[in-house]
């Protein structure tokens, strides 16, 4: 088993199962029918975007795991995704600019991804990138409207990015994982990423009328098994039919 490999694979999956997740507690909760439906369409991209990841994972692992056992019977400190994915739903404007933040960053580490020297890796990067192109329009026209809209939207989706802002530092976390795989040119580095994913952060919440915060982003633990309470509240909730009637 390539240990390297199996670790990347389950942050990518973690990540977009975790989301995923969170984004289906909207289900039947939309602030309009409309957005109702997109909403549980991006869940449900994310979810097929994270059980591809899962799936390879459990091949390259070989113990007979497939994407089911990985999402359903695995504990709290064996997921990698990181902190920002599993905080609380809030309101819809900190759901939205959760989602935008996250796929902005997801736009450029996939698209980095499709490059891999990887081939399954690479194939499931390229389609996941095209969805997720249609995920960053969707959330960011949100974020637009809600910024600057009324004094209401602009008040609570600036609060929620003054929340959110410093869970964003994980998104570029590497260690000796990615050092491995980049030796072997089957990741990017993705701290060259990070000034094209601020750029065009900065370029939307500036339109929205919305203030970057001045603090540095500082919260990190996912990327290692350390989270929140949060998330052992969103297993037990995700995991509960499998573990009962498995």
């Amino acid at each position: 088993m390539n240990t390297a490999l199996f670790e990347y694979l389950l942050r990518l999956g973690d990540d977009r199962l975790v989301l995923g997740h969170r984004l289906s507690e909207w289900c039947g909760h939309g602030p309009i029918l409309e957005e109702d439906i997109a909403t549980s369409n991006i869940a449900l991209d994310l979810l097929g975007h994270g059980t591809m990841f899962l799936k390879l994972a459990g091949q390259v692992e070989g113990k007979g795991r497939d994407e089911d056992a990985l999402a359903y019977w695995r504990d709290e400190g064996q997921f990698r995704n990181v902190q920002l994915a599993e905080l609380p739903r809030g309101d819809f404007g900190f759901t939205i600019l959760r989602q935008f933040l996250f796929d902005a960053w997801s736009l450029h580490h996939l698209e980095a991804l499709s490059r891999s020297a990887h081939p399954e890796l690479a194939g499931i990067a390229a389609k996941a990138h095209k969805e997720t192109r249609y995920h960053l329009r969707h959330s960011s026209e949100w974020v637009l409207r809600l910024g600057d809209g009324t004094a209401e939207s602009h008040r609570r989706i600036q609060d929620s990015l003054e929340e959110l802002w410093p869970w964003t530092g994980e998104l570029s976390y590497h260690d000796a994982v990615d050092r491995e795989l980049q030796a072997k040119a089957i990741v990017p580095d993705l701290e060259p990423l990070k000034a094209p994913w601020h750029l065009m952060v900065a370029d939307v919440l500036t339109r929205a009328t919305l203030t970057i915060p001045s603090g540095p982003p500082r919260m990190t633990g996912g990327r290692r098994g350390r989270h929140t309470e949060h998330l052992g509240h969103l297993l037990a909730e995700m995991q509960i039919v499998a573990r009962s009637h498995p």
